[in-house]
């Protein structure tokens, strides 16, 4: 399954990024294979619609799982029409390393 973690930077110590749509970076974390790729969030100076074309982004991406910190509600319709699990972790003091660990537990 493909996971994505929202990121303040594009490495595995970078911290949880609580804001969705204006993430700094997504982690594409793939169950299957244990490989992570970065990908730098275009809409996160937007002027609006960034959750939207983030949860866009996830569709494209085939995502099954997103891990964030809040999501605004246009970026949870979409992800709840293409069936994309939404987890909501409010303590930015996790990595993107930390996250990864738990879901390999």
């Amino acid at each position: 399954m493909k996971i994505i973690i929202t990121s303040t930077g594009n490495e595995l110590s970078s911290k949880l990024d609580l804001r969705f749509g204006r993430a700094k970076y997504f982690c594409l974390y793939d169950e299957n294979t244990r490989k992570t790729k970065f990908y730098i969030n275009e809409q996160v100076n937007a002027q609006g619609g960034a959750g939207r074309k983030a949860a866009e982004k996830m569709v494209e991406l085939g995502v099954k799982k997103v891990i964030s910190g809040d999501f605004g509600p246009n970026a949870k319709d979409l992800l709840n029409k293409f069936q994309i699990q939404m987890v909501v972790i409010q303590d930015d003091n996790n990595t993107v390393k930390d996250i990864i660990s738990r879901l390999n537990a």
